[in-house]
């Protein structure tokens, strides 16, 4: 369990619960990164929290003694004024030897085999240049591929799965077989029908061919059909385009928005349209690649702070303020602040009540960067505007979660959402998973470790009709790799029990129950404040 300065006392005005015998500052608890003041906490007359009452903002949270008595109610409607909650146990220390042992013999058995492809002993060359392809410049550098060539082909066949249907809360897959080591496949003729599908980014379920937005995006696909094959500022600007963008506007509480139609494309085209050389970029140390490379692009000077550590990033910015840029000491022409809303593969939430009233931009620099983006961004220069259904849809989902749409389905779908999501992780953390994250994410990361486990995890899970994602390095650390499910307002009870008894299947087959504190059952309050247990290994 990581611990940041955020969470510990600067006097005694700040108090600490110590549950069931285990403080929280040992590894495994849960980490509140908003500690409240001892006047606000509850009494420790063997109090429980009272069951949420979700709803779309956070809901209400209530302390209620055994009695029945409230005797304290936080309104947590307002975005931030829950506590954030997560959950960072420590990896083993046998499970990180062994994992680094893995990548180890699998690096040794890489050189090996690149040996014998160098001698043509080995009888697979496809990971090699063709002779008649000498002469040209080569496609793969030994060193730089040396980990896809013998680490990530060995579980290819874990990712880009073909579907044939729509991405819902079940899917259909295409079979595929490999007869070269997962350099190639080729589809049986097969469909593996009705899996449970629990690695496709789709929090409200609005992803089904029918209901209000299947049914106008069909209408407009009928009227403006399935592109436009033209930039926004030329001849693909649609009346649709610039209302999904009111639309969003609204939503966010904001003036005015704009809309791209590719993620990684606006954080790494963006970034070097609103600062450069004599700029300074404070970035969080978990931040996306897309706002990495964006970062790189710009030509500024790039400096990390830990990840959600307010005191981090104060101290760099006062230093920032204070000495100015290096060697010749004058100020940052900009300071840009890069943080993320969801962190997916930690499945973190961005936090934060300090504000720093040391910069103030005045109006008119918010309008020169929103120019700059309209006329210097690749990204919406150049980009093709956004196909006319996916936009409708856009709008059709959103107009059901703010409630416009004079019905209140995208009420309903959010707090399903955050039960199936609370049941969900907790159900994990008494299995004896290791479960990283926000306790109110969506997106709940497994602990996976050792490499071989990687590839074993996903097909395991699919022989049993669930379809989950894994993920390993380098898009992890090296000893982090996980598997990353992802929960929707579309999966019934009855769907996600399926699915924890096959996962907890697996997890003893493949002995992934790492955790050393394991969390008691307790199904009578499935929202009660979590109470660990200490496992002796």
């Amino acid at each position: 369990m990581t611990e940041s300065p955020e969470t510990k006392a600067a006097d005694d005005e700040v108090c600490r619960r110590v549950k069931n015998g285990l403080k929280p500052e040992r590894n495994g608890s849960a980490k509140s990164l908003y500690p409240r003041p001892c006047h606000e906490r509850p009494p420790k007359n063997r109090c429980h929290t009272a069951e949420e009452e979700v709803r779309p903002g956070m809901g209400r949270v209530g302390w209620v003694c055994e009695a029945g008595e409230s005797i304290h109610s936080v309104d947590s409607s307002r975005l931030y004024s829950r506590p954030f909650i997560e959950y960072f146990e420590e990896t083993p220390m046998m499970v990180a030897v062994l994992t680094y042992m893995g990548y180890g013999i699998l690096t040794i058995f890489g050189y090996l085999r690149d040996f014998l492809r160098h001698w043509k002993i080995e009888r697979c060359h496809i990971a090699r240049e063709k002779e008649e392809q000498k002469d040209f410049v080569p496609l793969y550098q030994d060193f730089e591929n040396f980990y896809t060539r013998n680490l990530y082909m060995r579980i290819r066949d874990n990712w880009n799965r073909p579907i044939c249907s729509v991405p819902g809360a079940k899917m259909d897959l295409m079979e595929r077989a490999t007869y070269d080591y997962n350099w190639t496949f080729e589809y049986t003729g097969r469909v593996v029908q009705d899996v449970i599908n629990l690695g496709s980014y789709n929090y409200l379920g609005f992803a089904e061919n029918t209901g209000p937005c299947a049914d106008s995006a069909a209408e407009v696909t009928m009227k403006y059909g399935v592109g436009v094959a033209s930039t926004r500022q030329e001849i693909g600007n649609l009346d649709r385009h610039e209302e999904m963008e009111k639309q969003v506007a609204r939503f966010l509480g904001v003036e005015s928005a704009m809309a791209f139609g590719m993620g990684f494309a606006t954080n790494s085209m963006n970034i070097p349209a609103l600062v450069g050389k004599g700029c300074l970029i404070l970035s969080d140390e978990l931040n996306h690649a897309s706002l990495v490379l964006g970062a790189r692009l710009s030509g500024s000077t790039i400096r990390v702070f830990k990840h959600n550590n307010m005191q981090s990033l104060e101290k760099l910015l006062r230093e920032a303020i204070v000495h100015g840029q290096p060697r010749t000491h004058r100020p940052w022409k900009k300071i840009l602040i890069v943080v993320e809303g969801i962190y997916r593969y930690l499945s973190l939430a961005l936090c934060s009540r300090k504000s720093f009233p040391l910069l103030k931009f005045p109006l008119f620099s918010f309008l020169v960067s929103a120019a700059i983006i309209c006329g210097q961004c690749p990204s919406a220069v150049y980009a093709t505007s956004m196909s006319p259904p996916v936009v409708e849809q856009i709008i059709t989902s959103m107009k059901c979660i703010m409630g416009e749409d004079g019905t209140t389905i995208g009420n309903e779908r959010v707090q399903q959402l955050a039960e199936n999501t609370v049941y969900f992780r907790k159900r994990l953390r008494e299995m004896g998973f290791i479960i990283y994250g926000n306790n109110d994410s969506p997106v709940v990361p497994l602990m996976l470790y050792m490499p071989a486990k990687i590839g074993a995890f996903g097909r395991e899970m699919l022989k049993r009709n669930i379809g989950v994602v894994v993920v390993g390095f380098p898009a992890t650390p090296i000893i982090e790799s996980r598997a990353r499910f992802c929960i929707s307002a579309g999966h019934s009870k009855n769907m996600l029990d399926q699915a924890l008894n096959v996962i907890s299947e697996v997890g003893d087959l493949l002995q992934l129950k790492y955790s050393r504190h394991r969390l008691q059952p307790s199904s009578a309050r499935p929202f009660d404040d979590d109470v660990y247990e200490d496992i002796d290994d």
